[in-house]
């Protein structure tokens, strides 16, 4: 009887603990299961706060760029980007020649223009003196205006004034042209001229730079003179009026200093005769010259 009553004791025993063991770890699973469950929200929140604090900050860097962006805008001068900017460059050659016979005659020649890549100012002057000669000179004023790539179209007036035994002859001319860089780059001035005492000629100069090293330059140039009507006391003969052919070889001692010799072929056709002055014939020889060439 005591054995059976031990034994039904111990059974019970050990039941509850068996009870009581697997209810405190069905608790500690659901509790575990809790943490991980608020841990999880927990990271979840913190992920959206996180993601919206870069979203916050993403969308105040675009605004205060988009500021920045609209004020640099409107401060900005975009017509620095489209030709805009004004430039300048004058251009001034002094050269002492001497022709077959022995006679010296000085040149000077300026050109100078500023303005924008579209529309420029130019004005150019030329002046020439013979040995114990007055000198003749021309000056002329012109607004360019760029039409096509190396291109601009040119209009203005130009002054000139020959001086003659007697007297000085003065006219004022218009003057229509193009001025650019022809094929195989050959910088080209080509004018039409019209004016007083039914005056109308034409003038073409064209040269080219060939390096022979980086400062030793040599360039072949042409210029050519057309009368086609003047009817002034002292007019030229209409054709080919006068043709200058050479090469002038310089040395750049700066790109604003640059020395030169000069080796040409010049032709004139000679005076028409009129109620003051007689015929004279052609003339054609070779000139010797050397000078001195300012950029600025």
């Amino acid at each position: 009887m005591r054995s059976t009553k031990l034994m039904t004791l111990l059974m019970l025993s050990g039941g509850w603990m068996l009870s009581s063991w697997a209810f405190a770890h069905e608790g500690h699973e659901m509790m575990m299961s809790d943490m991980s469950m608020s841990d999880a929200q927990d990271h979840s929140k913190m992920q959206m706060s996180d993601s919206s604090i870069d979203t916050d900050i993403a969308t105040s860097d675009n605004e205060i760029n988009s500021t920045n962006s609209a004020g640099d805008h409107s401060d900005h001068d975009h017509r620095r980007e489209h030709g805009g900017q004004i430039y300048q460059a004058t251009k001034l050659d002094n050269q002492w020649r001497l022709d077959k016979h022995g006679q010296g005659e000085f040149n000077t020649e300026l050109e100078t223009w500023i303005g924008t890549d579209q529309n420029k100012l130019f004005i150019k002057a030329h002046s020439e003196k013979s040995e114990s000669e007055k000198a003749d000179y021309a000056i002329s004023a012109l607004y360019s205006r760029n039409i096509a790539d190396f291109w601009d179209a040119q209009v203005g007036l130009r002054y000139r004034s020959e001086a003659f035994e007697a007297h000085r002859q003065e006219a004022v001319d218009a003057a229509f042209g193009l001025h650019g860089l022809a094929p195989y780059f050959f910088e080209t001035d080509a004018y039409i001229y019209v004016g007083q005492d039914q005056h109308v000629s034409l003038s073409l100069e064209t040269e080219r730079d060939i390096l022979l090293t980086q400062k030793l330059i040599t360039q072949p140039y042409l210029k050519a003179d057309v009368l086609i009507r003047d009817e002034s006391d002292n007019a030229k003969k209409t054709g080919l009026s006068s043709l200058q052919t050479g090469v002038q070889t310089r040395y750049e001692i700066s790109k604003k200093v640059m020395p030169f010799i000069d080796v040409a072929y010049r032709y004139e056709k000679g005076d028409r005769e009129t109620s003051r002055q007689v015929a004279t014939s052609s003339e054609s020889g070779w000139l010797y010259g050397a000078g001195i060439t300012f950029k600025f």
